[in-house]
């Protein structure tokens, strides 16, 4: 059951699935690279789309950051009251 303090306490790791991202995204790069350099004509695509994938990822996870406390509230955002009615 909800507390209605979930607002005030729940975090989403965003910095943590930034930095992910960019890891993923230099390997992506890489391996685009590698593979369209050695022939492999399949997994150059392949890696191309997980890189286009992995930078639509990016830029979500960036405008969610730059949101602030309306996507990702702080502790100063007063939690929300919990709903009157609760199903028994």
């Amino acid at each position: 059951m909800r507390t209605g303090s979930e607002p005030t306490t729940a975090r989403s790791a965003l910095r943590a699935r930034f930095w992910l991202s960019v890891w993923g995204l230099v390997w992506a790069v890489f391996g685009t690279a590698a593979f369209a350099l050695a022939g492999r004509p399949g997994w150059a695509i392949a890696c191309g789309v997980l890189w286009l994938v992995i930078t639509v990822d990016t830029t979500v996870i960036l405008r969610h950051i730059r949101q602030g406390p309306h996507y990702q509230p702080g502790p100063d955002i007063p939690p929300y009251r919990p709903p009157e009615n609760r199903p028994r």
